[in-house]
């Protein structure tokens, strides 16, 4: 039954992240050829070399009220993906998804899992603990908080794409790798395979 409910919940996740990913998929498929060359070790579904696409910058509060932005994330390489606490479809899958891959990272320090939130009604920072405790995030993941206005700032720089209908919130569920100079160099979308993110993220770990 567990085996059928996750063949079901994965194909689901895909279905919304064909639907509604769109703007992100061509932000991916913007990747010129000359990258695929140039990064041949990273599996991502775009991806780009050193230096070539700074992740776009942003100031938001973390579920415990603290002021973060990416240039304070520096030094680390990091996983930025977009969740709802209070989801109970593709979230969930994702959150466990990228719990595995960065626990298949034994660099010291692991990589910092950063989600922003996609439901500036309902995400709370004990809504967020539940969820980090139910998917199995890293003890260290970050979830930025905000007004729909300051959320809308960030999902639309990095082209997430977010709908409140029927009672859910419907989004893109991608995920950024950055190094750790600031730099997007490799995005998936849902679903993917966690050892691939966990080589990708490796390799990023271990550029200096």
């Amino acid at each position: 039954m567990h085996r059928r409910w996750y063949a079901v919940s994965v194909a689901a996740a895909a279905v919304v992240g064909v639907a509604i990913g769109v703007g992100f998929h061509s932000r991916l498929m913007g990747s010129a050829a000359a990258d695929a060359v140039a990064v041949p070790n990273l599996h991502g579904q775009g991806i780009w070399s050193a230096g070539r696409r700074a992740a776009p910058a942003f100031v938001l509060r973390d579920q415990h009220g603290r002021r973060v932005t990416l240039a304070s994330l520096r030094g680390r390489t990091i996983a930025l993906t977009f969740m709802d606490s209070l989801c109970k479809q593709a979230c969930p899958l994702e959150g466990r998804m990228l719990a595995s891959a960065i626990e298949q990272v034994h660099a010291s320090p692991r990589p910092q899992l950063l989600v922003v939130s996609v439901n500036p009604a309902g995400d709370t920072p004990t809504s967020v603990a539940h969820a980090a405790q139910k998917w199995r995030l890293p003890a260290s993941t970050i979830w930025l908080l905000g007004t729909r206005a300051q959320l809308k700032r960030v999902w639309d720089a990095y082209q997430i794409t977010v709908d409140a209908v029927s009672g859910d919130v419907v989004h893109s569920t991608a995920v950024y790798l950055l190094d750790k100079r600031g730099y997007e160099r490799a995005g998936f979308l849902m679903p993917f395979v966690p050892g691939l993110v966990a080589d990708d993220l490796r390799v990023l770990g271990a550029e200096t």
